[in-house]
């Protein structure tokens, strides 16, 4: 899953990705509509949790926040423990299928 979703970040265009990232609530979209895909796949929650770290940890790593939200996500990010940060992969998937 991991080879998936790292060759899925590397084909996005930077368009694509600063339209995505441009605006949290397209983040959030964005996000939602992979967590569905992967619920559909038959992923599980921590299955799901630990795709969404890989993620923050490439978004934690490779971009700039654009807005203040991102901002925050990242500083809690990069100021937590391993589980801290596993904690946090879950109430982002909450967060996710409430939108």
């Amino acid at each position: 899953m991991k080879n998936k979703v790292e060759s899925e970040i590397s084909k996005m265009g930077e368009e694509k990705k600063d339209q995505i990232l441009q605006n949290f609530n397209n983040f959030k979209g964005f996000l939602a509509d992979k967590v569905e895909k992967g619920e559909n796949l038959g992923l599980s929650d921590e299955q799901l949790a630990k795709t969404t770290e890989f993620i923050a940890n490439y978004l934690s790593r490779h971009e700039e926040p654009r807005n203040r939200e991102q901002y925050l996500l990242q500083e809690l990010w990069d100021s937590g423990s391993k589980e801290e940060q596993h904690s946090l992969a879950h109430m982002l998937l909450k967060m996710v299928r409430q939108a």
